[in-house]
């Protein structure tokens, strides 16, 4: 057994397939994020006036008046799940979403009591992805391929 087959004890085999599995990781928590994101955008798309009451009298979105946050809500939930799908600007997409998610369950006292285990876990998975990006299975790594200079 050589110093350099020490050095390296996973061998070069689970050292090629390692990234995959992590980006097999990264692609579920994108598939997962985004299918949530989605669903509520859609729901709240189909079920409008429902959508403009609890942005006028439950949501206490700041800075914003309720119809523009009624209307920015929708389309950051219909929107940028589709980049997460797609593993196109991961990260920055992802820190909006984390922003998005945190905004959420700032504005909404009642989701506290149910639903702030699971807001959590979004959170986890975005920063996740804001960190370390699409992985090999998204078009990121396809267009930074593209923009790096060969060796």
């Amino acid at each position: 057994m050589t110093t350099q087959t020490l050095a390296r004890p996973l061998g070069p085999l689970v050292e090629r397939i390692l990234p995959w599995c992590s980006g097999g990781l990264l692609l579920l928590a994108r598939l997962w994020v985004a299918t949530i994101f989605l669903r509520s955008g859609w729901l709240k798309l189909t079920a409008w006036d429902s959508t403009l009451y609890l942005f006028e009298f439950e949501y206490q979105v700041p800075l914003l008046p309720w119809q523009w946050a009624a209307y920015a809500g929708t389309a950051t939930e219909l929107l940028l799940p589709l980049f997460l799908l797609a593993g196109l600007f991961t990260r920055p997409v992802a820190l909006l979403l984390f922003g998005f998610n945190a905004m959420a369950v700032i504005s909404y006292p009642a989701l506290w009591a149910g639903g702030f285990h699971d807001h959590q876990l979004w959170g986890w998975m975005l920063l996740t992805l804001a960190v370390w990006g699409a992985g090999p299975l998204g078009l990121d790594s396809w267009r930074l391929a593209r923009r790096s200079p060969p060796a």
